[in-house]
């Protein structure tokens, strides 16, 4: 079955991002996941790999937290990072963004890990590699993604401004170049996982800074609290 890529995007972004589309590399990228599709599952399914733009159009984006790549099996992926759907348990990251939720604005962790409401209410949940063969991470890196969501956050840079940029890990502070910090937020701190948490995650109050900074950018602050 081939993968129709270019109409399940949402249509600001569509506009925005017309050159990436219409591009060479994309095309590829297209080729790519047409012959996994042929002998691999891949994650998430192909209706859901822009979810992330799909809930939270371009002009309603305040915050931006980057992720790597979607997780790898099958029913955790639906296309927000660190999001996994209702009756999915939390992955241990999801925990420790909880956590670290909990003890900075008293936020009640919910039963699910489903961030959905986020979404909707501005924060982009974007991975840098939008598909992964499953069951094997990191599998669909190098192969276009990146340079697609590279350009991605360059427009929220360039056509926007006061939005917050949570860059958690290495691999999402190595964006921060693509990012005008004279016009916006830049916050940083280790990754989630467990192996890296205690390293200065915890702590981070990246979610009380955030709506702080929002609010006397003169932007509504994100309702973290998830039903």
């Amino acid at each position: 079955m081939e993968i129709t890529i270019k109409p399940k995007i949402e249509e600001s972004w569509l506009n925005a991002l017309r050159k990436e589309f219409d591009s060479e590399y994309f095309a590829e990228l297209k080729s790519f996941l047409n012959e996994e599709r042929k002998n691999y599952q891949i994650c998430p399914p192909a209706q859901l790999i822009f979810n992330a733009f799909n809930l939270t159009p371009l002009a309603s984006v305040k915050a931006v937290i980057l992720g790597q790549d979607p997780y790898h099996s099958p029913d955790q992926a639906h296309g927000l990072c660190f999001s996994v759907p209702k009756g999915v348990p939390q992955p241990p990251s999801l925990k420790n963004i909880f956590k670290e939720l909990k003890e900075d604005i008293g936020f009640q962790p919910p039963s699910h890990g489903n961030l959905e409401s986020w979404a909707k209410d501005g924060v982009l949940l974007i991975n840098a590699t939008l598909t992964v063969r499953a069951g094997l991470a990191g599998s669909h890196q190098g192969h276009g993604w990146e340079r697609f969501t590279d350009a991605a956050i360059k427009v929220v840079s360039e056509s926007r401004a006061g939005i917050v940029f949570l860059l958690w890990g290495n691999y999402a502070i190595a964006k921060e170049s693509l990012i005008d910090s004279s016009k916006h937020f830049i916050l940083k701190a280790p990754h989630p996982s467990p192996l890296s948490v205690h390293r200065g995650f915890f702590g981070c109050k990246h979610f009380s800074q955030t709506n702080g900074l929002l609010t006397r950018a003169g932007l509504l602050p994100v309702n973290w609290q998830i039903e």
